[in-house]
């Protein structure tokens, strides 16, 4: 197998604290890889600033003007998720393999030699899965562990304790380009893809500089997005559950029957109410499933692009591996 070009994509969004510490982490791994012929001189760091509104797409631009760093400007924040989807369709044609990584320094780049030395084994993906989660608080490791749970109870096939750090080879992204779904959940479209894959572990770090950008609603959001983006299961519940309360409601229909024909008192309000009310909940309830799954019905037929891009730090030559810094 040839020397593969590697290109790191990196996503940022409000990460002026962090960026100029781990970029040189990022450019020293990256030299190394290439020290040891593991990859080609040619590879990258591809940062995608996702609309930041602090100074990251500056910071970026003046990194860009030193050798291995190249950046990409979102014309607004999109999210994680199509800001990554930008930067790995942007570079495809660019390199033989990319491996994306968060910006903040929490994923081992360590770990990128065991997923370079996977790819020469024949995988396709190496997803990077975190063996432990001892820099994450109780509730959040709590919370972390309920997502995978659910998301496998409800048909979603992801890797448990895996985020958005893996290798992908170009022939992946191709397949990648095919899927047009705009509402995205990356860790649960590449195991649709297929191919080869396996999974390297590493340890995950406390955050370097700045603040998490994923909070509990946002990673509710990501949840509910990852679901109904990719398993019908909870309208099939809604399915389960108004067929248990068909034969409940038949069963009361009876034992009131009986009521009236053995002439047996029956105060009704209580129960009354607590019918209503339990009915009222799962009725909205089910609404509130369905209108979710309406809702991005309506989003995909409208084919709005999943990113548009403002500004690059470099150009290509008639759409060709040839790349030309701006100067």
């Amino acid at each position: 197998m040839k020397t593969p070009t590697l290109y790191i994509i990196i996503p940022c969004y409000n990460e002026e604290q962090v960026l100029p510490i781990t970029s040189g982490i990022f450019l020293k791994k990256l030299l190394q890889l290439i020290k040891d012929q593991l990859i080609t001189p040619e590879s990258k760091i591809v940062f995608i600033n996702d609309g930041s509104k602090d100074s990251t797409w500056e910071i970026i631009k003046e990194l860009c003007k030193k050798e291995y760093y190249l950046g990409i400007c979102l014309s607004r924040n999109r999210g994680h998720q199509n800001a990554l989807l930008a930067g790995l369709l942007e570079t495809k044609d660019l390199c033989d393999i990319t491996i994306s990584i968060d910006c903040d320094g929490q994923d081992d780049i360590n770990a990128m030699d065991d997923m370079i030395c996977a790819y020469y084994k024949g995988a396709d993906i190496v997803y990077g899965v975190r063996n432990n989660r001892d820099s994450d608080t109780c509730f959040k490791k709590f919370t972390a562990e309920m997502f995978y749970k659910i998301m496998t109870k409800l048909g979603v096939e992801s890797i448990y304790n895996h985020a958005d750090y893996r290798l992908v080879s170009s022939k992946i992204l191709e397949e990648l380009a095919r899927y047009k779904e705009v509402n995205l959940f990356l860790r649960g479209m590449f195991p649709l893809i297929g191919f080869n894959s396996t999974c390297v572990y590493y340890k995950r770090e406390t955050r370097i500089a700045g603040e998490s950008h994923y909070p509990l609603s946002k990673m509710i959001s990501l949840a509910v997005n990852g679901i109904t983006s990719l398993s019908i299961q909870p309208i099939r519940y809604i399915t389960y559950m108004g067929i248990l309360v068909s034969l409940l409601s038949g069963l009361g229909i009876i034992w009131a029957v009986l009521c009236v024909t053995l002439q047996i008192a029956i105060s009704g309000w209580t129960s009354m109410i607590c019918i209503i009310c339990f009915l009222g909940g799962a009725q909205m309830i089910s609404l509130g499933i369905i209108g979710e799954y309406i809702g991005k019905i309506y989003l995909e037929t409208k084919e709005r692009p999943r990113y548009s891009i403002k500004e690059y730090t470099y150009k290509t030559e008639n759409n060709s591996t040839k790349i030309d810094f701006i100067k």
